[in-house]
């Protein structure tokens, strides 16, 4: 009699137990339930949120492509304009040749932050397509080097070049024009009056090499580190109150790549700064 109502009794205990858990289990699931409904309605949300963020950054990035290819034309028509009259100074007051030097000056920079704007939403669009032809890199180095010799003038900065003897690479000519373009501009840019820039041009076994080194400020490690990233702003800041858009040399190293490329950077504080790209002699 004992030993049935203890069975009874362990019986009902655990029958009370398991209705216990199972209310519990059930309130659990409830409240789980409830929690996992509002966690996705809040996900639905953000991803409303992100989705109309995404269109937003989609219409600003539209609207700077769209802007920065109209003004791409008033720009080279001012930069055509001012290498004319720089051929006609004749005529000019000192007064008139120093405005006339500034002009150019800002005409340049603007004309060069527009194109790397357009070059970073190129590569964002569709990436870099390249069209590569025979191009004889001396004379496209000393055709650049005039255009830039007018703006160094301006701040007092020489560039040494000697153009060598016939030297071919296979390249697609107006990427590689960007290239150097947006060396040469930084070398004045972060240059002070009356230093030097030096070009050289070397020949190597597997690659065609060239280099450009300023006596500006140098970049220090930490800067070294992010220099190729994109919209950087470094410590060091222009000399002469240019503009930078941080773009110019992540696309450099974009182009170098896509042209199986290589771009290099030996600077220290203080003691200025040399870039080097290294080209193979043929690309595949």
């Amino acid at each position: 009699m004992l030993v049935g109502s203890i069975i009874g009794f362990a019986f009902a205990l655990v029958v009370f137990l398991l209705s216990r858990a199972f209310l519990k289990t059930n309130q659990q699931s409830k409240l789980m339930k409830i929690q996992g409904q509002e966690i996705e309605k809040h996900l639905l949300e953000l991803q409303e949120q992100n989705e109309a963020l995404l269109k937003s950054n989609h219409e600003k990035l539209q609207l700077i492509s769209l802007v920065s290819h109209d003004l791409k034309g008033p720009f080279n028509r001012i930069f055509a304009l001012i290498q004319l009259l720089h051929l006609s100074t004749g005529n000019l007051s000192d007064e008139q040749k120093e405005y006339l030097g500034k002009i150019h000056q800002i005409a340049a920079d603007g004309l060069s932050m527009v194109r790397n704007l357009l070059d970073n939403r190129r590569i964002e669009d569709t990436g870099i397509e390249l069209h590569p032809a025979e191009v004889d890199l001396s004379v496209l180095v000393s055709s650049l080097v005039k255009n830039y010799r007018t703006i160094a003038e301006k701040k007092n900065i020489r560039i040494e070049w000697e153009p060598m003897t016939q030297l071919i690479v296979w390249v697609d000519k107006l990427y590689l024009n960007r290239v150097i373009e947006n060396l040469l501009s930084n070398a004045i840019k972060f240059s002070r009056d009356y230093t030097v820039i030096s070009i050289r041009l070397f020949a190597k076994p597997d690659c065609i090499e060239l280099s450009v080194e300023d006596q500006g400020p140098g970049i220090s490690p930490e800067d070294q580190a992010k220099l190729f990233l994109r919209f950087q702003r470094l410590t060091a800041r222009p000399t002469g109150g240019e503009s930078s858009s941080g773009l110019g040399l992540f696309i450099v190293k974009s182009i170098l790549n896509k042209m199986n490329g290589q771009i290099i950077c030996e600077s220290e504080l203080g003691q200025g700064t040399k870039f080097i790209i290294r080209l193979p002699k043929k690309i595949n």
